[in-house]
Formats: structure tokens, C-alpha cells, sequence
């Protein structure tokens, strides 16, 4: 019998070796001598067809299991699986969005080594590119290199037909915080709602992320040292630690933010506490803690749970009657960090600080902006101090 061939029983098994794998397929009919020699003659178009790399397993094979397991769609559910055990919530839907939306309906269902580069290349110039921002076709190239990654691991194979492909991203929109005036429109405006305000106070004057000053609890609060501690924050509807190590942090307030703090008292310091289910940065152990959350929805009588209800609630019909361009809530942010680097005063060592940032580049590139109408007499002081004047 000729290599590459077998009887197992009274059926023919052919073999052969593939990507560095021996494989074994039985072939459909009886051992009779006619299905020997055709089993033969098969072994040999297969053994040519691999050292040409023309071999098309599923064309041969169209009904073995190797097939679903080296469809693309096979590495897409035990990536997805690893992004799930390794990522927070809000950031794995994201993940899995885009990849059940975009690549999976056009490479799911192929086998992974017969897709091209080319075929690739030009998925994303004529299909991604006319639809999606730049940066969300990064991604989505990003999601498909890593499936392959997992792929080529697997396989203890080199190819990669993402490999090349590069998406240029253009230049970053420059931070667009709030103004004094602005700020002052956005406080001063009459309104019923006293906690949103408060609430708005709070974030323009310490620079919290949305999602850390909803879930700022009276536990983290200490009204006689002027500090609080960000544990916590609320994203997608769970509640979890915050975004980094770095990220936890026990920020001195300065006056306004402090004054917001002491006008917000009133409304919730003395309600009860509640139980509450916190997500550890493994994204597995889940923490129980007992807290009085400090702003509430007027409107609810409930504590924030997003800051999409928070925009779409109040803060955008808010902006309008007070006559500011519309941008949202986490323009405080951005507005915190301009004022501190506006003032002369504050380092950016210390804006990074209080944000919960170890890179000083992070606030100049996606949060600060120099205010010169807020700022300081920067040519004033330095005539005067080097007297130039």
C-alpha cells in the first residue's frame, strides 16, 4: 500500500502533512482495490498541491472537522472569549460590536488560510474606509490582526494577511474646554435643579471623569480636609474600581469644588446607604460596599446610574438656555485642566496628579488648551521680571 494511505476497518483513511500537522481524513466508499488505487491517486494531488500552495482543504474535505476549526469564525469565538475574561464590560462590547458587525460577516465563514492580503487590502479601502472614521477602521484592523495572532499560534504558522495594512489617523481635534464666561453662563443660569448644578461644579473644579463623579460616594468624602477619594466609577451599568491603579486617588479640592460638595449635603448625605456589587480590575472579583452616593437626578430622586441620562436629562437643554455651545458633560474634564495649565500656576505634574494620570503628555494632548483670556499676563510678567519694560 502506498504511503499516505490505510485501512482502518473496512474504510480508507488517507494521511499527509500540513502546516506542520499530520492530518488523517477517511474518504468516503468500502476498501475495494478501486478505492485503494483512487485513494492513491488522491494522496498525490494532495502532496503536490501543498508543495505548489494551491491545497484547498476544504475543497478536498468539505465535511471534516478541521474545517470548522480553521475557519476564521472558529478564532473569532475563542478570541472573543479571551477579550471576555480580560476586559471590563463596556470595553468587550465594543469589541465584540464591531467584530459581529464588520468581520465577521465578510471572513467568518472562510477558512483562515485562504484569506489574501489583497482580498484584505481591499475590504478595507472599498467597504470600511467609505462607511467608518479612520480611527474606527484601526480598530476593527486591529480586532482582525489579533484573531490571526491567535490563528498563527495555534497553527505554529508565520502568515498574517493583515501584515502591512496601516490606516493613517488625521490630526486630533484640540481639546475645547469651557471658558470662564462659559463657565460662569453654565452655573449661574436659573434652574430648578440644584443638584445638577452642584454636580457640574464639582467636575469643572477637580476634573473628574463622568463616570468617577456619579459614583462618588459620601464615604469618599471629607469636607473638613477639603479631599475625596475616587475609588470608583459607573460604566456600562456596572459599577467598578477605577480605570487604573493610577486612576485611584485622593484629590484636595480646590474652593469651588468644595463649596459644590457643601451645597450638595443637604440633598443626600443623610439618606440611606446603599448595597452595591463593584468589579475588581480583573474583571472577575466582584466586591460588595455600602455607600450614600452624593449627586442624584432631581428629576429621579435616584442616583445617577449614566451620563448619557445626565446629557440627555438635563445638561444639553441646560447649555442651551444658557446660551453655551453645546459639548458634553466631560468637557469639565478637559475645562479643569485647561483652567490649572491657564492659571501659570499649576505644573503639569500636578494636573496629571489630580487626574489620575502618570503622563504629563496625556493632558497636554487630549485635555488642556491654553485659555488667553483666562491665563495670566505671561509678557507682562516675564518684561517685568527680566526688565525688559
Amino acid at each position: 500500500m502506498a504511503d499516505g494511505v490505510e485501512v482502518r476497518g473496512n474504510h480508507i483513511r488517507v494521511y499527509f502533512r500540513y502546516q506542520g500537522e499530520l492530518c488523517r481524513e477517511t474518504i468516503p466508499g468500502s476498501a475495494s482495490p478501486a478505492n485503494l488505487a483512487n485513494a492513491e491517486r488522491l494522496v498525490g494531488i494532495i502532496n503536490y498541491e501543498i508543495e505548489s500552495g494551491t491545497f484547498d482543504y476544504a475543497r478536498h474535505f468539505p465535511n471534516s472537522p478541521r474545517i470548522k476549526t480553521n475557519s476564521l469564525g472558529h478564532y473569532i469565538d475563542l478570541w472573543l472569549e479571551i477579550k471576555r475574561n480580560q476586559m471590563a464590560a463596556s470595553g468587550f462590547a465594543m469589541y465584540r460590536s464591531r467584530t459581529e458587525k464588520h468581520i465577521r460577516p465578510r471572513w467568518g465563514a472562510m477558512q483562515a488560510d485562504r484569506i489574501d492580503h489583497l482580498d484584505i487590502q481591499h475590504w478595507v479601502q472599498s467597504v470600511l474606509m467609505p462607511e467608518l472614521h479612520n480611527k474606527t477602521v484601526r480598530e476593527i484592523v486591529s480586532h482582525l490582526r489579533q484573531i490571526f495572532r491567535l490563528y498563527r499560534t495555534r497553527n505554529r504558522s508565520a502568515f498574517d494577511p493583515t501584515d502591512g495594512i496601516t490606516i493613517s489617523l488625521p490630526d486630533a481635534d484640540d481639546p475645547d474646554p469651557f471658558t470662564r464666561e462659559e463657565i460662569d453662563a453654565i452655573l449661574t443660569h436659573p434652574t430648578e435643579r440644584q443638584q445638577e448644578i452642584n454636580l457640574s461644579q464639582y467636575m469643572i473644579w477637580s476634573g473628574p471623569r463622568v463616570s468617577e463623579a456619579i459614583a462618588l460616594a459620601w464615604e469618599d468624602v471629607d469636607l473638613a480636609a477639603g479631599t475625596v477619594e475616587i475609588r470608583r466609577a459607573r460604566v456600562a451599568g456596572q459599577y467598578k474600581v477605577t480605570k487604573t491603579r493610577r486612576s485611584t486617588r485622593k484629590v484636595k479640592l480646590l474652593a469651588p469644588a468644595l463649596r459644590a460638595l457643601q451645597a450638595q449635603e443637604r440633598f443626600t448625605r443623610q439618606l440611606p446607604a446603599e448595597l452595591i456589587q463593584v468589579v475588581e480590575r480583573d474583571n472577575r472579583t466582584i466586591r460588595e460596599q455600602r455607600v450614600r452616593f452624593v449627586f442624584h437626578n432631581t428629576a429621579t430622586g435616584e442616583p445617577y446610574r449614566s451620563s448619557d441620562v445626565l446629557r440627555h436629562g438635563w445638561w444639553i437643554g441646560h447649555l442651551e438656555k444658557a446660551g453655551v455651545r453645546q459639548r458634553g458633560p466631560n468637557t469639565c474634564r478637559h475645562t479643569f485642566a485647561s483652567q490649572m495649565l491657564s492659571s501659570g500656576l499649576a505644573t503639569p505634574e500636578w494636573i496629571a496628579d489630580q487626574m489620575g494620570h502618570t503622563s504629563t503628555a496625556m493632558i497636554f494632548r487630549h485635555y488642556a488648551k491654553w485659555i488667553s483670556q483666562d491665563g495670566p499676563d505671561v509678557v507682562g510678567v516675564l518684561n517685568q521680571a527680566l526688565k525688559l519694560s
